[in-house]
């Protein structure tokens, strides 16, 4: 594990969360002017998922480390019959329905859990995260793709929306007690937990100064790479 890896501590991530307010500038950290610009980079992708061939459903999406649920509202109630939600955060969970609004219908259940202790119980079209996995440390990020490809119904798509380092290099922030991967990293787990990348593209629009941001769309790759190449001989 490397010194940043270390650095997780997930009590002090909690604790950290714990203080930040229930609004748009508090779960973007201090950075809410770009949410409208981020919603939209997240839809053009989502749309693009939804049109391809193989198409995941649209009946039921996970939204995981949901904060007070500004993607649920703005991006996956728009498309999805209903929406769960995983939240450790008892104030932002707490705000969830209240923020949703006149759609909070369409949310389904909400699960007040960490990520790293997060076990599906249902099939989900979509699993959407976003700026969360910083927070886990590698193999408990691996455990949880690993079960979020598992929960996945047929066709369905877990996307990955998170800021990468441009130094090649795992960097910490020791305030929030995370890390930022470089985007080598993440392909790398991706392919431990047999995720394939169906498609990959970078936010645009942004304000210079701040990580940038990939999105990410995958989908289960169950086939060794051993089996390929006895395939490939047949």
């Amino acid at each position: 594990m490397t010194d940043a890896q270390e650095s997780i501590c997930y009590e002090k991530a909690l604790e950290y969360w714990s203080e930040i307010p229930a609004t748009v500038d508090g779960v973007l950290g201090g950075f809410g002017f770009i949410s409208d610009v981020d919603i939209q980079g997240s839809r053009l992708f989502l749309q693009s998922i939804l049109s391809t061939e193989n198409r995941p459903s649209t009946n039921l999406a996970l939204d995981c480390g949901a904060g007070i649920g500004r993607i649920s509202k703005y991006l996956l109630i728009p498309h999805f019959s209903l929406v769960d939600v995983v939240e450790p955060d008892e104030k932002f969970i707490n705000t969830i329905r209240e923020y949703v609004g006149s759609n909070a219908d369409k949310l389904g259940n909400l699960y007040k859990v960490s990520l790293q202790e997060f076990r599906p119980e249902k099939k989900y079209d979509l699993i959407w995260n976003q700026w969360v996995l910083g927070y886990l440390k590698d193999e408990d990020l691996l455990s949880y793709l690993t079960y979020c490809r598992d929960a996945l119904s047929e066709n369905g798509v877990i996307i990955v929306k998170e800021n990468v380092t441009s130094s090649g290099k795992t960097e910490k922030d020791d305030a929030d007690s995370s890390v930022t991967r470089p985007l080598k990293e993440y392909i790398k787990i991706f392919g431990k937990a047999k995720l394939k990348r169906i498609k990959q593209c970078k936010q645009t629009n942004f304000p210079n100064g701040i990580y940038p941001v990939y999105m990410f769309a995958l989908i289960p790759n169950l086939i060794s790479e051993a089996d390929l190449n006895n395939d490939l001989k047949l």
